[in-house]
């Protein structure tokens, strides 16, 4: 029934479909196996992609050639642009998506790849033989042969949800629980742990009352993830904003008793920087009230995810406490919240491909690893088909630095830090973020994929085009000066102080209150020579000369930086041989395997005199 593929991919979640479609569109053949073809791609939870720093993350995949970012612009009913008001560093775009088309553009870009095939089953466990993996086992009972297996299981490895004082197996709402997975893998050696994630009710859109909420509109301009041309809709949807408060409060606390997180049901770590919302009023009991997002499901749909208010609260005390907000004094709920917890392998336990440590050929992607969010689980997944791909073939592994891409922070910071709660990033994570942006993700990663030959000939044709133009403006902008009769009064108008003498116009714009869109409007010379640029060429060029002091410090320090990147430690290095190492950075180096200098140097625990011991003996 079934020949031997080369990649075989279990879970068809996020990090699952970017997995199979990376690895089949570089030549593969490739299987995706899912417990149910009706939910491949499914927003479990909350119906966007990207946010602060996640949407740099979706851009730098689409950047790459996956298809994370194309599906999230043809599914949008919302666009946003985070943190506008902040340098363009902080810039993050975000989309509100159709929970059903999302889904479905997903499966029909799948469908469409060559070299990929479905199978709807369970997998059981993975085959190995003298320490590689070689194809997987199925709950039918198939044995399917594959040179390297990608596990994305999500939260389905053992999962169990709990509402109230109820518990069942499954690793969504409705959806069965995946087992013998971990038992497997526990018994050739992995180590695993559990965490647990949640999410709200969902609630009839009807039965709200939306003029006592404050609206939140999408942006004007559209402008997406993707740098192909999407389509992007031609209207928005609106979301709204209400707030808890003290009665709402008093009401959850009523059901605190009987909350699984509470009573200890729950053993598993929840994610920090999305707590549920009887965790946020007994964290932080002096605030009166919470935000609460109220956000459309899709274009077609009645229904609405309530942000902000993640709880495992019994459905009776939820359903209370929702009528006591503003505007949902009528509620009526489609479906309660809940928790879930699931089991997830620590990735220490990884290479910088994804690849276990353990068993070869045997890739991780996804919360598997212990992250949270579609956008963290999609970029491991494109990283773990590129490099299955790539080790079986003995090409290159393909890794990306810290200086290089919001995936390369991500990827470094699990490896080396580990997580013993749901990771999601931050840009705040990332030392290069300036670096890092997310209007040029396609100027970072796109001739790198392209030269592996995941990124089409199109999208390195227009990462060339863009590379001349924004040249060409910078060039004609460097050579232009403004006279102080000519410019003075449009500094006026924005209380900017006047120039006495001819200025070059790229002085002018290090001013933060000067825009290039304002001088090009104001300066006819400028009009004529530029006038007629793409936005987003525009942008592009006015980001480099107006940053262009922080972009090359950043590259200095880079640089610098680099000298510990590029030291390389072999792969079998014997580190009991640096007997003068401390007791813990010796088992650290040991459990995790650093391949670099730099990589030992951002280990817990391991001292700067630790890094120079292991310098010194590498310099012999």
């Amino acid at each position: 029934m079934f020949g031997e593929y080369d990649i075989i991919v279990v879970g068809a979640g996020h990090a699952g479909c970017e997995a199979a479609a990376s690895a089949a569109n570089l030549g593969s053949k490739a299987l995706l196996i899912t417990m149910n073809m009706q939910t491949i791609a499914q927003m479990s939870c909350n119906p966007a992609m990207g946010g602060i720093a996640k949407g740099q993350i979706v851009r730098e995949i689409d950047a790459l050639g996956g298809y994370s970012g194309i599906v999230s612009d043809e599914s949008m009913i919302q666009f946003r642009m985070l943190n506008r008001s902040k340098g363009p560093a902080m810039w993050s775009p975000r989309t509100q998506n159709d929970r059903m088309l999302f889904s479905q553009k997903w499966r029909e870009m799948l469908e469409k790849t060559l070299n990929l095939d479905f199978f709807q089953d369970t997998v059981k466990g993975v085959l190995t033989k003298d320490g590689r993996c070689i194809g997987v086992v199925t709950g039918l009972g198939h044995e399917i042969r594959a040179k390297a297996v990608i596990l994305t299981n999500g939260t389905f490895l053992n999962g169990i949800i709990h509402i109230g004082e109820k518990n069942f197996g499954g690793g969504r709402m409705a959806e069965k629980s995946s087992t013998g997975i971990t038992e497997q893998l526990v018994s050739l050696g992995f180590e695993s742990d559990r965490l647990k994630t949640g999410t709200p009710p969902r609630i009839d859109g009807r039965s709200l009352d939306f003029s006592k909420m404050e609206e939140q509109h999408g942006d004007e301009e559209i402008i997406g993830f993707s740098y192909l041309d999407t389509k992007k809709p031609e209207k928005q949807r609106c979301c709204w904003i209400t707030y808890t408060n003290s009665s709402v409060h008093e009401i959850l606390k009523s059901g605190f008793e009987k909350s699984p997180m509470f009573s200890g049901r729950i053993g598993g770590v929840g994610p920090r920087y999305c707590p549920s919302i009887e965790d946020k009023i007994n964290r932080f009991s002096e605030r009166d009230r919470h935000q609460i997002f109220v956000e459309p499901e899709g274009w077609n749909t009645v229904e609405i995810y309530v942000n902000g208010f993640s709880t495992s609260l019994p459905e009776e005390v939820q359903y209370k406490a929702l009528q006591h907000i503003a505007g949902f004094e009528k509620a009526k709920m489609f479906r309660p919240g809940y928790a879930i917890e699931y089991d997830y392998f620590p990735p220490t336990q990884l290479k910088y491909t994804l690849e276990t440590q353990l068993i070869d050929n045997l890739y991780f992607a996804g919360q598997i690893n212990g992250t949270t969010g579609y956008e963290e689980a999609a970029c491991q997944g494109i990283m773990a088909g590129i490099n299955a791909h790539q080790k079986i073939r003995n090409l290159q592994p393909f890794i990306l630095k810290r200086s290089e891409a919001y995936i390369g922070v991500l990827i470094d910071d699990l490896i080396t830090k580990g997580t013993e709660e749901p990771y999601r990033m931050f840009t705040s994570r990332a030392e290069f973020r300036t670096l890092l942006r997310q209007d040029n993700a396609d100027l970072r990663l796109t001739e790198m994929s392209y030269s592996l030959g995941l990124a089409s000939q199109e999208r390195m044709d227009r990462v060339i085009e863009k590379r001349e133009k924004v040249e060409e403006i910078r060039t004609i902008i460097g050579d232009m000066s403004a006279e102080p009769d000519e410019i003075n009064p449009v500094l006026k108008n924005i209380a900017s102080a006047p120039i006495v003498e001819k200025q070059k116009i790229v002085k002018l714009l290090l001013r933060p209150d000067v825009s290039l869109p304002l001088l090009i409007k104001n300066l006819p010379r400028l009009h004529s020579e530029i006038g007629q640029c793409e936005e987003e060429i525009l942008e592009q060029a006015e980001i480099q000369m107006k940053y262009n002091v922080y972009i090359e410090k950043e590259k200095e320090l880079v640089q610098r930086m680099s000298q510990l990147e590029d030291l390389a430690i072999p792969e079998n290095f014997d580190f009991d041989r640096l007997s003068a190492l401390s007791t813990e950075a010796l088992q650290k180096f040991k459990k995790i395997k650093p391949r670099t200098l730099g990589q030992a140097s951002r280990i817990s625990g391991v001292n700067p005199s630790d890094v120079q011991i292991l310098m010194v003996y590498m310099g012999r």
